[in-house]
């Protein structure tokens, strides 16, 4: 996750070089693809659980089916989301009210993207099965492949150095898909030498056995729901930021990338979360699945609070990094002080989140995330407008709903329920097995 967040920054090192307006355009394209990454995540949320617990309970043959049945779906998914980020992108700009420079560029980077978008979620869900079985250094070496080439192929494709076309901010990409790419070849040659202990079939156009299907989505679906809602509210907000002009938006985009940092490494602790609590269920270790989850909680609350004190102390010199516009960093400058407040508690909120991934429980996150995600809107526009505070008003929308998702996460969370989950049936149905509490089924 610390690779992801230094090829964010890197991306929006090199775009900023370019200017507010296509820095503007980048940032655009991130909700759209934000809603396409929610969408996404229903195969490996899905995947993880079924498996880790699998493993857990020492299933080997579940385990393997289970892993090949998920790329069966994973290259459907992919190809169902290429034709629908294709035919929407430019319906999405319009939505956004951006200005015509901003709405060409966009849309142009979201086209290419949204081309290479099997790739993400097949890489996605090997990172999953993976994951799930205990061999996070796989998904390390797989997303170190992927991130090196995007980092070398940023400057190149944008700038057009030597024999390379200048692509202006669709370089940025296609980098990315071309580095996609190399991420899943990477993951295939892995698991053919036998990185993997459990044997998967590499047939993507096997007929799909639905009921595991279902399993998948059904476990999936609620926190994808909730990236979806995170996502469109997103747009909305960035509209109300257009208001304020392209230099909000392009300082948008500098908070964005600096929270990565707290994002990606909290979204790191939470996927090992979501592993151990999954095993140890699978085991018949309920208590032992509560303490990794909370013992996460503190590691990431840890990590995000220096990031909040860097956040404080220095915010005009991260914003200096990325652009040379005044404007531009002025903005940033509050928008970075005003997100420093919630970065321990949206740290708390992520990682307790996947202990309930871990244990097939998606519902409770998803019931407090829609409606935090959806009161950001109404509260932006009440303070940007009605209270007169302008664009900073967006900014404490975003941290005061994280202080109180954080809060009822904890609280929900704490009381336990999600230790009764029913096991899930990795031959494609649930039995309703509930642990005692000592060990035994």
């Amino acid at each position: 996750m610390f690779l992801e967040t230094f090829l964010s920054i890197t991306d929006a090192f090199w775009v900023g070089k370019l200017g507010a307006t296509e820095m503007a355009a980048v940032t655009s394209s991130m909700f759209p693809i934000w809603t396409f990454f929610s969408i996404l995540t229903v195969v490996p949320i899905g995947v993880l659980a079924i498996i880790s617990r699998a493993v857990g309970a020492r299933e080997t043959g579940s385990v393997s089916r289970s892993a090949g049945q998920s790329l069966v779906f994973a290259v459907r998914v992919g190809l169902l989301c290429t034709v629908a980020g294709l035919a929407l992108s430019s319906w999405v700009f319009d939505l956004m009210a951006t200005s015509p420079d901003v709405t060409r560029m966009g849309v142009a980077y979201l086209r290419i993207f949204f081309i290479g978008a099997v790739f993400f979620v097949v890489n996605e869900t090997f990172s999953g099965i993976f994951r799930a079985a205990g061999d996070a250094k796989a998904q390390l070496i797989g997303s170190m492949s992927a991130v090196l080439l995007n980092i070398v192929l940023d400057p190149l494709l944008i700038f057009g150095i030597g024999p390379f076309p200048r692509w202006g901010t669709s370089g940025a990409s296609l980098a990315t898909i071309i580095a996609a790419a190399c991420g899943t070849l990477v993951y295939i040659i892995m698991i053919l030498r036998g990185r993997l202990q459990y044997p998967i079939r590499f047939r993507f156009l096997e007929k799909l056995d639905y009921k595991l299907a279902w399993t998948i989505v059904r476990i999936g679906f609620p926190p994808a729901t909730s990236g979806v809602v995170f996502s469109v509210i997103y747009i909305f907000i960035n509209r109300i930021v257009a208001d304020f002009g392209t230099d909000s938006i392009a300082a948008l985009m500098i908070g964005h990338r600096m929270e990565s940092l707290s994002y990606l490494t909290s979204f790191g602790i939470s996927m090992a979360a979501s592993t151990i609590v999954g095993q140890n269920l699978g085991a018949g270790k309920p208590e032992r699945a509560a303490r990794s989850a909370w013992v996460s909680v503190g590691i990431s609350c840890g990590v995000t609070t220096f990031i909040a004190l860097v956040f404080l102390l220095f915010p005009r010199q991260l914003s200096l990094f990325f652009i040379q516009d005044e404007a531009v960093v002025s903005i940033a400058v509050h928008y970075l002080r005003i997100l420093a407040l919630s970065q321990m508690f949206m740290a708390a909120s992520i990682v307790l989140d996947g202990a309930f991934a871990g244990a097939g429980n998606t519902m409770p996150p998803t019931a407090i995330s829609i409606p935090g995600s959806i009161v950001r809107l109404p509260l932006a526009y009440y303070l940007c407008y009605i209270v007169g505070v302008g664009v900073n008003g967006v900014w404490w929308s975003i941290t005061i709903s994280t202080w109180a998702r954080a809060l009822v996460t904890v609280y929900w969370f704490s009381r336990n329920r999600w230790k009764k989950t029913g096991v899930i049936d990795t031959h494609g149905a649930d039995r309703d097995v509930r642990f005692d509490g000592t060990g035994s089924d």
